[in-house]
């Protein structure tokens, strides 16, 4: 039976708000930067600057070891190789996603995945950990032609699951979450446990915040 929500419909981020996907960058990251004889970085710099796509978190990584920027297209070849053969290795679902998943099933909501990590990525990450199944499309962050914190990806997404922006609940993990989401016109939900680019995270404009995915209010 259909519990009543206040939502006809959840879209959810990946990193940071269901999986912990840290590792996975750490490794991929400095084994990119091995291979082209770079210093490695340190794990707080990456929990600070993931969360805009992949263009960004490289673009800000080689200037963080000093390498300059026309280095860039090698060093996205070997970080796309690298993250593709360790793809989940090092991730982790969160305490209360698979509970939060199932609820938000119970409840009759069309639940989508909303990343600014690469689609295939993104999609293999769910199928190995158990959760892809939970969703009817997943997007990443070449899905559309901008990325969040941008509205048009939770625009589209909202047509594809065929509702209004206000019945489209956005549950994250940061900043870029919730400017996505205001933009947007959709509700917004924040996890606190999630990578918030350095910054207290119940500082940023939301409608409210959760400890874990099974505490949202259905």
């Amino acid at each position: 039976m259909r519990t009543p929500t206040p939502w006809q419909a959840a879209i959810i981020d990946l990193d940071g708000t269901m999986i912990d996907t840290l590792g996975d960058f750490v490794v991929a990251l400095n084994a990119m930067l091995a291979e082209l004889a770079l210093p490695p970085v340190a794990r707080g710099f990456v929990e600070y600057t993931v969360g805009k796509g992949s263009e960004h978190l490289i673009r800000r990584t080689l200037a963080e070891v000093g390498a300059p920027a026309s280095r860039y297209d090698a060093a996205w070849a070997g970080y796309q190789q690298h993250y593709r053969r360790i793809n989940g290795n090092e991730a982790e679902v969160y305490p209360g996603v698979v509970e939060g998943l199932r609820r938000l099933g119970e409840a009759g909501l069309p639940l989508a995945c909303l990343t600014n990590k690469p689609g295939d990525f993104a999609r293999e990450l769910l199928q190995r950990k158990g959760l892809s199944g939970h969703f009817r499309h997943v997007f990443g962050g070449d899905a559309f032609a901008q990325k969040k914190p941008h509205p048009l990806p939770l625009l589209e997404t909202c047509k594809a699951l065929g509702v209004s922006p206000a019945q489209a609940l956005m549950v994250g993990d940061s900043a870029n979450d919730a400017q996505a989401a205001r933009a947007a016109g959709c509700p917004v939900v924040l996890v606190t446990y999630g990578y918030n680019h350095g910054q207290p995270v119940r500082e940023v404009d939301a409608d409210a915040f959760i400890d874990r995915l099974d505490q949202l209010p259905l």
